[in-house]
C-alpha cells in the first residue's frame, strides 16, 4: 500500500480543502479495500450523494471518508445536521472512513469506525450561520469520537504501518452483531462496553457495577442497572468481544 498521494493531480486546483478532497479521495479509490469483505477496488458513489462518498460493489458497504492534516481530534466537522441525524438512523447509514496526513501529503492513519458504533448522541448539533453569511440558517454538525468504544476503531493504518488486512477485516467483522440488534439495544451495549474500556485488561463484575449511576443517567427509564450489566456482559462474551474468567472475573479480547 503506497501511503503518499499523487500530488499531480492537485495542479490545476487553488483552493486548499479543495486540494485535499482529491487526493484523499483518489488515494483511497486506488490505495484501499474493503474492510468487511477485503475487495478491491472501493467504488466513488457520482456527486449529490448524500453523506456516503465510497461504496464496495461486492457487498454493499457504503463509506464516509473525512481528512484531516496532522493528529486525528475527538472532534470532527461534519455536514448538515438533519441531513447526518436521518443517515445514521437508517438502514443504509455509511461507515466512516478517518484518514490523517503529514505535511508531505502522506496517510499517518487510516482507520474505520463501523456503522454500528454510532448513535445520534454522537452528532453534535452547531449553531445555525448568521444572517449574514452566505447559507444563513444552516445547522451543520460535529461527530464526537468519544463515545465510540476501542473495539470500534478499526485501523487499517497506524502511525504510517499498515496493519494486515486479515487483521482489519476480522475486526471489523467481530462486530457485525450490533446492527441486528434494535438501536434502544445497541445503545445499551454500546455503552457498557465504553465502560469496560476504562478498565484494565482483566476486569471485574463489580468494577463495571461502578458505572451504574453513570448507565442510570443514560437510562433513566431502565430501573434493574444491574441486571442490564450482566445481560450485556453475556452477550459480550458470547460474541468474543470479551471472555469469562471465573465467577464475576472477565478479559477483554480486543
Amino acid at each position: 500500500m503506497n501511503l503518499n498521494f499523487n500530488q499531480n493531480l492537485a495542479a490545476d486546483y487553488k483552493s486548499p480543502s479543495q486540494i485535499i478532497r482529491i487526493l484523499s479521495e483518489d488515494w483511497v479509490a486506488n490505495q484501499s479495500y474493503c474492510p468487511n469483505c477485503n475487495a478491491e477496488p472501493l467504488a466513488a458513489f457520482t456527486n449529490g450523494k448524500p453523506v456516503a462518498d465510497f461504496y464496495c460493489a461486492n457487498c454493499k458497504e457504503e463509506y464516509e471518508l473525512k481528512s484531516k492534516k496532522a493528529k486525528l481530534s475527538n472532534i470532527i466537522n461534519d455536514g448538515a445536521y438533519d441531513t447526518m441525524i436521518e443517515r445514521i438512523n437508517s438502514d443504509n447509514n455509511p461507515s466512516f472512513f478517518f484518514l490523517t496526513y503529514s505535511q508531505e501529503y502522506r496517510v499517518n492513519n487510516f482507520l474505520i469506525i463501523p456503522k454500528q458504533f454510532f448513535k445520534p448522541d454522537m452528532i453534535i448539533k452547531r449553531k445555525p450561520l448568521s444572517v449574514t453569511a452566505k447559507r444563513a440558517g444552516w445547522v451543520g454538525c460535529n461527530i464526537d469520537l468519544r463515545k465510540v468504544p476501542e473495539s470500534g476503531k478499526v485501523f487499517l493504518i497506524k502511525d504510517q504501518q499498515v496493519i494486515p488486512r486479515d487483521n482489519v477485516t476480522e475486526q471489523f467483522q467481530k462486530t457485525l452483531f450490533l446492527r441486528t440488534l434494535s438501536i434502544a439495544s445497541r445503545g445499551w451495549t454500546l455503552d457498557v462496553l465504553q465502560c469496560i474500556d476504562k478498565l484494565e485488561a482483566n476486569f471485574s463484575l463489580n468494577q463495571v457495577y461502578a458505572f451504574a449511576d453513570l448507565l442510570k443517567l443514560k437510562h433513566p427509564e431502565n430501573n434493574h442497572i444491574k441486571d442490564k450489566i450482566r445481560q450485556q456482559l453475556q452477550i459480550l462474551r458470547d460474541k468474543g468481544i470479551i471472555e469469562f474468567i471465573s465467577r464475576g472475573y472477565y478479559r477483554k479480547l480486543y
